[in-house]
């Protein structure tokens, strides 16, 4: 019997031909994968956040291995988005895939300015607002109120011709609150979860091992949180979810999909096994069929 089962996915106005993307910031600009990643058939290619101007990112050490995740405190290294749609979209352009292009910005207007500038360029299928990095300064005042989430997402929506996802931080009390302002300002979905605020210590030096301090903490230590803030939106909000968060496995995608995710952004596992996210878009059609259904969108929500 020929295989009939659908990948395909929509969130909001956005269709995608699989739900496999690859988190920003863990797959560069995509050109660093291209020999070991059939890139084309990702579902997604998210690359590294971009801001109005060059950020030289923290100080050393930026990165720390914990027992089971990644601490990062990057900071938005990047070159700005000058550099980005002169150096890197041409070549994201040519990929035959889904571009989504993440941005942060200090103020909503400066949101609203790098989203309606990246927006317009061919080849962007959407933006993502990166409401949630915890380790630059201010970095997550937007991901922490829902007015605020509201007012940057109808602001960006209002002046963006693509679909805009808001990507949201779980160092909050309430998630589902925020994600709500992100409805309300008309994301066609939210993206669960950034990294979760951690640290780490050199007991010896009696110092923090971060330059930063404090980083995001990724990997399968966050992926119960992860899983938790999926399903809390998902009971109390009537918006697409995109889950992030320790996913390496094809029952990892499963559970999310059960929670309440349409799909799925594959982050820290990029670094360990480059080749997962296609790994995963193999394995799904038998894991859909496993439980006798023909496409993503018949698991999503189903959680009894």
């Amino acid at each position: 019997m020929p295989n009939t089962t659908s990948l395909s996915t929509t969130l909001g106005r956005l269709t995608l031909k699989n739900p496999i993307m690859v988190a920003s910031g863990t797959f560069g600009y995509a050109r660093e994968m291209q020999e070991v990643v059939d890139v084309p058939r990702l579902g997604a290619v998210l690359p590294k956040t971009i801001t109005a101007e060059p950020r030289v990112g923290n100080a050393p050490w930026r990165t720390v291995e914990t027992s089971a995740g990644l601490l990062n405190a990057i900071g938005l290294d990047n070159d700005g988005v000058d550099a980005f749609l002169e150096n890197h979209l041409p070549y994201l352009r040519s990929l035959g895939t889904s571009i989504v292009v993440s941005v942060a910005g200090r103020t909503t207007d400066e949101f609203v300015s790098l989203a309606e500038r990246v927006g317009n360029e061919e080849g962007v299928s959407a933006i993502e607002l990166n409401l949630s990095c915890p380790n630059v300064s201010g970095g997550i005042d937007f991901g922490t109120n829902a007015n605020s989430c509201r007012e940057v997402v109808q602001s960006t929506r209002d002046r963006c011709k693509v679909p805009v996802l808001a990507k949201l931080t779980p160092n909050v009390t309430r998630i589902a609150e925020i994600a709500q302002g992100a409805a309300d300002g008309g994301a066609d979905a939210v993206c669960l979860i950034n990294t979760v605020l951690g640290m780490a210590i050199d007991w010896r030096r009696k110092k923090t091992m971060l330059g930063n301090g404090m980083g995001g903490l990724s990997g399968p230590a966050i992926k119960p949180i992860a899983l938790r803030c999926v399903h809390q939106v998902a009971s109390a909000v009537d918006i697409a979810i995109i889950g992030i968060g320790g996913i390496a496995t094809i029952d990892d995608v499963m559970e999310f999909f059960v929670a309440g995710a349409s799909a799925v952004q594959i982050g820290t596992a990029n670094y360990y096994d480059p080749t997962v996210s296609t790994r995963l878009i193999d394995e799904l059609p038998a894991a859909l069929q496993e439980i006798e259904a023909t496409s993503v969108a018949e698991v999503v929500r189903s959680l009894g």
